[in-house]
């Protein structure tokens, strides 16, 4: 029964409640990147975002608990966090480049992908503690995202019969 309790609520580093506080804050966090494309309707919206940034603080986590771990304390064992951090990045950059379509000569969902990226980075952040940093970056896109697209739609020149557009060309 023991050995159950063990692997089910394992010895970490990181005390749990902390690693709790860090997964709550990676899903606040991924939320707020989340809702503008959920407000303007978009394919990834506020689910998408909140589950990328929570699996990218999860691996940071897991990441950082690797370390520590009794199974990888022989000198064989190299463990290297960093690939950890570039296996997200291209795991996310995966996602967000299925979001990017080509399609009578316009770019859409680069502006979505972008923030699926972020969302990942805002998580791995979370993850390793760097809250300071999460948050900044949070806030900073949902800048971005609300504040500067409606500057966008107000400096479009009228002449644009589809309306503002983001970068590429996407529609914000």
């Amino acid at each position: 029964m023991e050995q159950i309790l063990a692997d089910f609520y394992p010895r970490t580093e990181i005390p749990w409640p902390v690693i709790l506080v860090r997964m709550a804050g990676a899903i606040l966090l991924g939320a707020t990147i989340g809702l503008e494309r959920e407000y303007r309707d978009h394919p990834a919206g506020l689910r998408t975002h909140i589950l990328v940034s929570l699996s990218a603080c999860v691996f940071a986590v897991l990441a950082l608990e690797s370390v520590h771990m009794a199974g990888f304390s022989d000198e064989q064992v190299r463990i290297d966090p960093l690939r950890v951090i570039e296996a997200v990045t291209s795991g996310v950059a995966f996602l967000a480049a299925g979001m990017i379509v080509f399609s009578r000569g316009r770019v859409k969902g680069l502006t979505t992908g972008a923030g699926m990226w972020l969302a990942g980075a805002v998580g791995v952040s979370v993850g390793l503690g760097y809250w300071f940093l999460a948050v900044f970056a949070a806030l900073g896109c949902f800048f971005v995202l609300f504040v500067l697209a409606k500057l966008e739609i107000r400096c479009a020149p009228e002449a644009d019969s589809g309306g503002a557009e983001g970068e590429g060309g996407e529609k914000t």
